[in-house]
């Protein structure tokens, strides 16, 4: 199983469901799926952990779509993951999407999804911190600060942040 991680108009991917912030000194993960929703188990779910900071440079850590300590809520509903700050404005959504809507994406990006079938297409959208780093992911746009990353499909074996941008 491989992962694709969607955001804005690329994608990423990595053999692993995680994402890494990583410079010199550090290596830690921000983002891990924890598991899946299956279509036919009537039990599965999407469940990640995550370990960012809200733009404010708030922690925000969520184990198991679960929040842990305060000022943020987590609404889960099986296929996607959505942290809210107190005001209810979105800081990130992770969501699992369908075969049918990861097919639907750009042409160059569903080739490179058949290439590295099987996989679990995940969508991040968001505006938050990590480190040193602020990342913006929207409908098109992705920024790692002030670089942007567009139509690009790209498979690697480890998805990390970093100073320098996406490393696969």
């Amino acid at each position: 199983m491989k992962y694709a991680f969607v955001m804005g108009s690329s994608a990423f991917i990595v053999p692993s469901g995680v994402i890494r912030y990583a410079d010199d000194d550090n290596n830690n993960e921000i983002l891990r799926i924890n598991s899946l929703w299956h279509d036919n188990e009537p039990n599965s779910y999407f469940s990640i952990d995550l370990d960012i900071k809200d733009k404010n440079g708030n922690g925000v850590i969520v184990s198991n779509n679960k929040a842990l300590g305060t000022g943020v809520s987590v609404i889960a509903d099986g296929k996607s993951v959505q942290v809210l700050d107190e005001s209810g404005v979105n800081i990130i959504k992770v969501i699992q999407m369908d075969d049918h809507t990861a097919m639907g994406l750009e042409h160059n990006i569903v080739a490179e999804f058949e290439v590295n079938m099987p996989l679990a297409a995940i969508r991040i959208f968001g505006d938050f911190k990590t480190h040193d780093l602020h990342i913006l992911a929207e409908n098109e746009k992705f920024y790692i600060n002030d670089d942007g990353y567009a139509t690009s499909a790209l498979a690697g074996t480890d998805l990390r942040f970093t100073a320098d941008g996406v490393l696969l």
